[in-house]
């Protein structure tokens, strides 16, 4: 046989036994939930990484069609739109996935049950609550001085990106959370749902994305190898 061929043989029995291995894994939905600047996409990143996974954000939606000039409320229908879209994509390909989204309500929870189900895919629930309302407020305030010029710097289209959707002082925060009249505090029944304090001393990202894996490892077949992150 060939050296081509032999190495051809050789990829597709790695090929084969990744499938395979895929396979037996549990399909999981990871959904973040958490209001603006509890740490919530900072988990959601670490999360991913750690999985594998691919991330789905929805901030990157609204960010590249904030320029648009759509309403607010078009413009947060659009996005959850096509995260929800291409959420459904990644899990028809078999694959488990993040996704980080404020899930301020109930109607946006029972669209990603439906979303679980079509895939035959765990639901799971990450919250973000910072206990330390002083600490929020201050992480908060100075996300928006240091507002994505990282990510400006490497993009050629940075001009179409805006994130002025996003509340930039602790009052325009508090007049969000109002608005949204208490229905953010909705039971997810059966749906097991792991809080996670982002504001608690001397508990790292490190330490959050452990305790998300050992979640993960409690509720799915998922080998997540959370020692790993400890």
């Amino acid at each position: 046989m060939s050296s081509l061929c032999q190495n051809k043989s050789r990829l597709e029995g790695k090929h084969e036994r990744a499938y395979t291995h895929n396979m037996s894994e549990e399909q999981v939905l990871v959904a973040m939930k958490g209001h603006p600047g509890t740490g919530k996409s900072t988990l959601a990143r670490a999360i991913a990484k750690a999985l594998k996974v691919p991330l789905i954000d929805k901030d990157d939606i609204s960010d590249s069609t904030h320029s648009l000039n759509l309403p607010k409320p078009q413009l947060n229908h659009l996005s959850y739109r096509v995260i929800y879209r291409l959420a459904r994509t990644q899990l028809q390909l078999g694959l488990s996935l993040v996704l980080d989204s404020p899930l301020s309500n109930a109607t946006h929870f029972s669209r990603l049950q439906r979303l679980a189900a079509s895939s035959s895919a765990r639901l799971l629930i990450v919250q973000c609550v910072p206990r330390d309302q002083s600490e929020w407020r201050r992480r908060l305030e100075n996300r928006v001085s240091a507002s994505s010029s990282a990510d400006h710097d490497l993009d050629d289209d940075h001009h179409d990106y805006d994130d002025s959707h996003k509340p930039a002082t602790w009052q325009e925060l508090e007049a969000l959370i109002e608005s949204y009249g208490g229905q953010a505090d909705f039971d997810t029944c059966d749906v097991p749902k792991l809080v996670v304090d982002t504001t608690e001393p001397g508990w790292g990202l490190p330490e959050q994305v452990s305790a998300v894996l050992r979640f993960i490892e409690e509720h799915t077949r998922w080998p997540t190898s959370s020692n790993d992150h400890k």
